[in-house]
């Protein structure tokens, strides 16, 4: 379904040599130099290697900064590796930021709309799936309010709810139900199960090791951009939590 051969990304991080004349004055009490340095080369990905079966569900887990999302924009093509290839068979649907997409000064029924168009729904496809969105987001009193003033679970809620009202062949998650409340999120999960069911695989990023140990069926642990475990999202929790 998927498959990255020795995929690598490397991106170039720019410094600010630029100093107000207090940071000057404040740098020369204590001594402290400017740094040398103007770019330098980070290493984000380094030489990945794995193959994603069909019906697979794969987590991807790690610290802060391990190279997770980014792994699932490469899968995606949304980034395009330094090096390696990437190859994928199926429409993927990355949900990846799946908030980014609204505009705050629209009401949420709006931004069903505007995020339907986004997601390559017609009108009337976005028409006859409206009253769902609505009822499975439970956001019946608000729906005609400007995101503006929902509240982040009530973003993340009807964020989910549009993004998951297609069925691609391959999903790709991002810690899309971080600021779900605990109701929402076992409703959203049977969400998932239904879709994954109908979908050729799953990739999942998150810091809920529960979620992965009780959604996939298998998991990578990734840490500065190399896989240091692939195998049972049982065995794969407990060598991250014994090992980063």
């Amino acid at each position: 379904m998927i498959e990255l051969n020795n995929v690598t990304l490397k991106y170039r991080l720019l410094h600010d040599r630029s100093f107000s004349l207090k940071e000057k004055v404040i740098n020369s009490l204590h001594k402290r130099k400017y740094t040398e340095k103007t770019s330098e080369e980070f290493l984000a990905l380094d030489q990945i290697s794995i193959k994603i079966s069909q019906k697979e569900r794969l987590g991807i887990i790690g610290k802060n900064g391990a190279g997770k999302s980014t792994l699932l924009k490469v899968i995606s093509g949304i980034l395009k590796p330094t090096q390696g290839t990437v190859t994928v068979d199926g429409m993927i649907q990355p949900l990846i930021e799946i908030a980014a997409g609204f505009n705050p000064e629209f009401t949420g029924r709006e931004n069903i709309y505007l995020n339907g168009y986004m997601l390559g729904f017609t009108p009337q496809q976005i028409k006859a799936k409206e009253a769902e969105i609505i009822d499975f987001c439970e956001l019946e009193k608000f729906i005609d309010v400007p995101i503006k003033y929902y509240s982040s679970g009530m973003t993340v809620r009807l964020a989910f709810t549009i993004a998951t009202s297609i069925e691609p062949e391959i999903l790709l998650f991002d810690e899309m139900l971080s600021a779900g409340d605990a109701s929402f999120i076992n409703k959203a999960k049977s969400r998932l199960d239904t879709l994954v069911e109908k979908a050729k695989g799953v990739v999942i990023v998150s810091h809920d090791l529960n979620l992965i140990e009780q959604f996939c069926t298998r998991c990578l642990v990734i840490n500065a951009g190399k896989i240091e475990f692939d195998g049972m999202p049982i065995q794969a929790n407990k060598f991250y939590k014994d090992h980063l």
